[in-house]
């Protein structure tokens, strides 16, 4: 959620950022409702002094006076106290529905008004025409999407042997590279209680984009991002002990409701994959430099596999809805003939931190104060699958892998 006192103290500024990210956004109707619940809660704690008052009045004797006159505070504070239940159970549904302020130096607009700020390598140059990974695992059989909708039903992918290898290769790649990088590795669950995804920014916004337990409040995560937020929540962390830093490996569920083009099939875009992530907690002062570390611990994985790919600076409108900064980390896929994303590392300030309740105390005489919390996909193993078959995709629809690659490969058993 978004700081309130920012939004009373710099209310057009903020009004402004807000509407640069979700132009459609009824933040009048919230800074209303804001002014409406302090309104009506000084009127409930006026109504309930008076009561009080008249309560120590009436112990030195009841008089038809003020018997009814504590009849109508009675009846004006119960009136009262049940407008302010409705004004704020309003407010609060508003308030959880808007999205975190962006940083003032991010490009304004949508998708298009994306900054690339890093490009690294070249396109692979082809003497023919590149297959996209549909088409190469036709020879190469590393995965069956037949067989996994056969078993989960549409957009559930089954690995065959080689395929499940180069998921645990690269998965084990991935945690020792962010190991190296700093970051802890944790095995979080795979299902979360309904209050965590509130503290992570998933509800109410996003509901229906992750699967529900049946007469369970628990659900599938939608990435790791999610639990590792909680794993800290209500809690005051002593300040000797930031930055936190966690990187954890998980199959992720996403119902992906909305429709997707031509684009997004085979391994682009599937109802269950496996991510390794990287999660950072830390001083508010620290927070954008460690978005610059976890976005190079991530870029080091694709430098390691010869892949060509460049770093956007997402515009205001393209940064999900927990982020205030955000870098995507795009592959060049050949097959596509178009960069598409594979991590996405974003800085959420205080927003899930407020939500969650994640304090740290700088001294032991100050009131504790929210940290800032930093995720990143570190990186999608499905995508990157899709990269390496379409990047080093042979003339006869062969997949030659780099020699350090097909080591790291051989080496899982």
């Amino acid at each position: 959620m978004i700081d309130l006192n920012r939004l009373r103290q710099e209310t057009e500024n903020v009004k402004t950022l807000i509407l640069r990210k979700e132009p459609g956004f009824a933040v009048d109707t919230l800074i209303e409702l804001d002014q409406q619940v302090r309104s009506a809660r000084s009127d409930v704690e006026q109504l309930r002094k008076e009561k009080n008052d008249l309560a120590k009045q009436g112990a030195q004797g009841v008089t038809a006076e003020v018997r009814e006159r504590a009849i109508q505070l009675g009846k004006d504070l119960k009136a009262k106290e049940q407008e302010l239940e409705t004004t704020e159970k309003e407010f609060n549904n508003l308030w959880l529905c808007c999205p975190n302020i962006p940083q003032e130096d991010i490009p304004v607009g949508d998708k298009a008004d994306n900054k690339v700020v890093k490009t690294v390598g070249q396109k692979p140059d082809f003497s023919f025409t590149p297959k996209n990974h549909l088409e190469l695992n036709e020879q190469a059989q590393w995965f069956s999407l037949e067989v996994g909708a056969n078993i989960a039903g549409a957009q559930f992918v089954f690995y065959n042997q080689f395929g499940t290898k180069i998921i645990y290769a690269l998965t084990s790649l991935m945690l020792r590279n962010n190991v190296k990088h700093g970051f802890k590795p944790v095995l979080p669950p795979a299902l979360i209680q309904e209050k965590g995804l509130y503290n992570a920014g998933n509800l109410p916004k996003f509901e229906g984009d992750f699967y529900r337990v049946n007469d369970e409040n628990l659900c599938l995560i939608p990435t790791s991002e999610v639990s590792l937020t909680n794993l800290h929540a209500d809690q005051i962390i002593p300040s000797e002990q930031l930055p936190l830093r966690y990187t954890s490996w998980t199959s992720c569920f996403r119902r992906e409701a909305g429709g997707h083009g031509a684009n997004d099939r085979g391994l682009i875009r599937i109802h269950q994959f496996e991510k390794v992530e990287l999660f950072a907690i830390t001083k508010p002062e620290d927070s954008n430099p460690e978005l610059d570390r976890m976005v190079a611990a991530a870029e080091d994985i694709l430098q390691q596999l010869g892949l060509h790919y460049r770093i956007s600076l997402l515009a205001a409108q393209d940064c999900s809805f927990q982020s205030s900064k955000t870098f995507d980390i795009e592959v060049w896929l050949p097959g596509q003939d178009r960069f598409y994303e594979v991590s996405s590392c974003s800085n959420c300030h205080d927003f899930q931190a407020r939500r969650a309740g994640i304090r740290y105390r700088a001294k032991a005489e100050e009131k504790p104060t929210l940290v800032h919390t930093l995720n990143a996909s570190s990186l999608a193993l499905p995508r990157l699958m899709v990269a390496l078959m379409e990047t080093y995709q042979q003339e006869d629809g062969s997949i030659k892998l780099p020699e350090h690659v097909q080591k790291l490969i051989d080496n899982v058993w």
